[in-house]
């Protein structure tokens, strides 16, 4: 069994987030800044067996799409043409850095953690994957 990653892709910022080998649970995995992560996710896939790109659909509330949507879907033809053997599946992010900011709270982070926008992006990433895993097993 192959492992899925989640992009939650930024200009700035992109968190990752990788699932154990049968796919049950969704783990951080880093955040890189955006011109280091199609090297590191070619790295990546030699050492590992990944099946699945999932990236997040940037989209506002009444599901039109956001002002980044044009960098993701930019992002996405490089990244299938830089890894063409890999499916990559667009999924909705709105709200993971609301819920991953809850997380942090629920978590006792301290505000100055919580100001860490590594770690939301990383934990963004995670919420995203861990929901997919959750809809596919319904």
């Amino acid at each position: 069994m192959g492992r899925v990653i989640a992009i939650d892709y930024g200009y700035k910022r992109t968190g990752l987030a990788v699932t154990d080998a049968l796919k049950l649970i969704a783990g951080g995995l880093t955040t890189l800044p955006g011109n280091q992560i199609i090297p590191f996710l070619k790295e990546y896939v030699q050492k590992e067996y990944v099946e699945l790109f999932l990236l997040g659909e940037p989209r506002q509330m009444n599901y039109q799409p956001s002002e980044n949507m044009h960098r993701v879907v930019k992002f996405k033809e490089r990244l299938q043409e830089a890894i063409p053997q890999i499916e990559i599946k667009m999924v909705d992010e709105r709200f993971t850095s609301v819920l991953a900011h809850q997380a942090m709270l629920a978590g006792g982070l301290k505000k100055k953690e919580r100001r860490n926008k590594e770690l939301v992006d990383e934990l963004s990433a995670t919420i995203m994957l861990q929901s997919y895993l959750e809809s596919v097993k319904r």
